[in-house]
């Protein structure tokens, strides 16, 4: 036993690696992309740390080529998520009781294996499961990730380290415990950061995990798990299931030992989750944390202050890297008269020279939709659009699936701000843009705020400093991550803790101390040193 008080080490934010031509990261990346094409990866589910491969397995594809396939997922039952319940319970005790720095140092170990020896296999993986650029897999399966294990062990540290004060002849303290029973992580698609860290950070703070992961992103998953058994998780701590949700869930929700949910997704499935926990919140040992990051209709509000082409820039990759399939993804904005001259003919002409197709072809800027009912959603307002009285294409508004779930980036000007596509999530490479009368100014300031139930992400373009800061109060509960002069998209584990209010979430925030929090349970134990022998109190003397 250590009488040492640890300190771990300061972290900071993994480096973007630029993978330009005749580097060796672009290099090491393109052979990882070959040999994983040249296989079927069989992945299993998990469960007490045994791989549990099935007869009934789902294909995992190349959305930017569906007829390549490049996994098979074996298919759990409702008994494989019986078996995940109780392997997470036998684990979770003796993995609470570990020294923390004794779960910390896994994490730390999986950061620099992610960051070296796994980084090229990571990308790779994730730009064929999700059709990412290189760029985007390398921001988000890599250095976000890595930023996730190490600052959450920084931020647990903080926690461990918080004490209350102690007045004359006692000594408090607060003893930091993971929950009781199993936290369930439902993780989705579109960020291997994401789906990884969502077990693994009530984990680190000492509980048990079942995780079932996004179908589609089972490739990049899977690879995050393996990393974290070769730094060292105990068998059981994390629990992979994959299968029909609803079968799954069906046990797993109304188990009387769920202790948590961390899920990201849509809103109407976050909706679901809480419904079912309160239909048996009487069967329950322990009232479940609910942690959630859901739906986003991201907005970029523009003053007549605005410099043109910085708002241009900003629009193009808020609303269309990785396809807009981030929940931070510019989807509206709104724009003055004034301005919009300037920027109109800059936004077609930037939009018609974006390159797309495979992601290997460096060249490419976007690349394919994720599935698709995801084409085939995004299609419909497009198609809405072509049809709309009120609502016009400015640029865009092709797509085909022939190979991939191709849709071209897509501009919507719609006269009405309450269009569909101005206040409905799509979730794909689609952005509408309301023009308004200069002197409307307040009026539309007022209808971004109030148009949709969301409040993720949104940004503001001014340069007058008044404006700024009246549109900043106007707006203060419009989204939880909030930019000035910059695109509502490249939050930063460390720097921008990510989540949003309303039907976005319960904002609290991965990638800070906040998260941590919620998977942490405090006992408070104090310590009398003296005697006391009388029940009696001075005010009773005679």
């Amino acid at each position: 036993m250590s009488n040492a008080r640890s300190i771990t080490p300061k972290p900071s934010n993994e480096p973007v690696l630029a993978y330009s031509p005749g580097t060796s990261e672009r290099e090491a990346v393109i052979q990882e992309l070959k040999r994983q094409k040249s296989e079927i990866t069989q992945i299993p589910m998990v469960i007490d740390g045994d791989k549990i491969f099935t007869d009934t397995k789902d294909k995992v594809v190349c959305p930017h080529d569906h007829q390549q396939v490049i996994a098979e997922v074996s298919q759990g039952t409702a008994d494989h998520a019986k078996s995940a319940i109780d392997a997470a319970l036998k684990a979770r005790k003796e993995w609470a009781a570990l020294p923390w720095e004794a779960r910390a140092a896994v994490f730390l170990k999986a950061a620099d294996l992610l960051a070296t020896k796994y980084r090229a296999e990571m990308n790779a993986a994730t730009m064929l499961g999700q059709s990412k650029t290189v760029h985007q897999a390398e921001i988000d399966a890599a250095c976000e990730l890595i930023d996730f294990f190490r600052f959450n062990v920084h931020y647990a540290e903080q926690i461990y380290s918080e004490q209350p004060g102690s007045a004359f002849g006692m000594w408090n303290r607060s003893e930091i415990r993971g929950l009781e029973g199993f936290v369930y992580a439902i993780t989705p698609f579109n960020f291997t950061s994401i789906a990884v860290n969502l077990p693994a950070a009530p984990a680190l703070m000492g509980c048990a995990v079942i995780w079932k992961p996004a179908p589609t992103s089972m490739h990049g998953a899977y690879l995050g798990l393996r990393i974290l058994e070769e730094a060292g998780l105990p068998k059981g701590v994390i629990n992979m299931i994959s299968g029909d949700p609803q079968e799954l869930s069906s046990v797993l929700l109304p188990h009387p030992e769920l202790s948590g949910i961390h899920f990201t997704g849509s809103t109407a499935t976050f909706n679901h989750l809480w419904q079912e926990v309160g239909k048996n919140i009487n069967n329950y040992r322990y009232y479940p944390r609910i942690v959630g990051e859901t739906g986003g209709k991201d907005f970029v509000f523009a003053h007549s202050s605005a410099d043109a082409q910085e708002l241009c820039t900003a629009l193009v990759r808020g609303a269309f890297e990785f396809q807009g399939q981030k929940c931070s993804a510019a989807s509206r904005a709104y724009v003055p008269k004034s301005l919009w001259s300037k920027l109109k003919p800059a936004l077609v002409e930037t939009v018609k020279s974006i390159k797309m197709g495979d992601v290997e072809d460096f060249h490419n800027f976007m690349s394919a939709v994720i599935d698709k009912r995801s084409f085939d959603k995004i299609a419909s307002y497009i198609d809405h659009a072509k049809q709309a009285k009120d609502a016009e294409i400015v640029v865009g508004g092709e797509y085909d699936d022939s190979k991939g779930y191709f849709i071209r980036p897509t501009i919507i000007e719609a006269s009405n701000p309450h269009y569909k596509s101005m206040v409905e999530e799509i979730f794909g490479p689609v952005l509408t843009i309301y023009v308004y009368e200069d002197e409307a100014f307040e009026e539309t300031l007022a209808i971004c705020d109030s148009s949709t139930k969301y409040a993720l992400t949104g940004a503001i373009f001014a340069k007058d400093r008044h404006v700024i800061d009246h549109m900043a109060k106007t707006l203060v509960h419009a989204a939880g991550n909030f930019y000035i002069n910059d695109k509502p998209t490249g939050a930063v584990v460390g720097q921008q803790p990510f989540g949003g209010g309303r039907a976005s979430g319960t904002n609290d925030k991965a990638g800070s101390m906040l998260n941590l929090l919620r998977w942490a349970s405090f006992r408070t134990v104090k310590e009398n040193f003296l005697s006391i022998t009388d029940y009696r109190y001075p005010f009773m003397g005679q």
